[in-house]
């Protein structure tokens, strides 16, 4: 692929648990591309989840402002009660926080988060689908490889439910399906692999 801007990660039940392991994983490269959270969440419990995520990792975690400018070595939590998408302004990558319906029964959405990058970065995006009940996310991983970017998916065997990564990877749109300890360094090589052949080139 081509040298990745941004990651998106999309997760529901067992989230809070599963977000600070990838991230602990994504710590070679997150210096280089920011870093944005879909998570099923209620909005009281978002900020303290982005703190211990933080704790944990010692990356900088914060709850997704509207409007503010998408920067490298930030992981933004989409807050409970809004979409999280992307948008452009000018030259600069800005967050957008949407009071728009539930998609999928679900808001935020996974599905609005990947979409909007997808349309933003296009091949530059890696996705990563993490456990959760239901479909969320598998519309915005289709636009995700149709757009040229590549995504991974978290497997069965360590997934609290393996119901969102689950239909990712029945339709044959991940990468790999991987264990969660596994998925921060098959990204970190994903990355390196891509600038190495934009060197060559």
């Amino acid at each position: 692929m081509t040298r990745p801007a941004a990651i998106v990660i999309g997760v529901s039940t067992g989230g809070p648990q599963a977000l600070p392991v990838v991230l602990n994983g994504l710590a070679p490269i997150i210096a280089q591309v920011p870093v944005l959270i879909a998570l099923h969440i209620p909005p009281e419990f978002t900020r303290t989840v982005a703190a211990r995520i933080e704790t944990l990792t010692g990356q900088p975690t914060r709850l997704a402002e509207d409007g503010e400018t998408i920067l490298p070595g930030y992981a933004y939590l989409s807050p409970g009660d809004r979409h999280l998408s992307v948008a452009r302004k000018g030259e600069m990558t800005i967050i957008r926080l949407l009071d728009t319906p539930p998609e999928n029964f679900c808001k935020p959405s996974v599905d609005v988060l990947f979409r909007s990058a997808a349309d933003v970065f296009g091949a530059t995006l890696i996705g990563i689908v993490l456990t959760g009940m239901g479909s969320d996310g598998l519309a915005g991983t289709r636009a995700i490889v149709a757009a040229g970017g590549a995504v991974v998916a978290q497997d069965a065997a360590s997934s609290v439910v393996w119901g969102m990564p689950r239909l990712v990877a029945a339709e044959g749109l991940a990468l790999a399906v991987l264990p969660l300890k596994e998925i921060g360094a098959w990204v970190c090589r994903l990355v390196r692999q891509s600038q190495f052949r934009e060197k060559k080139s």
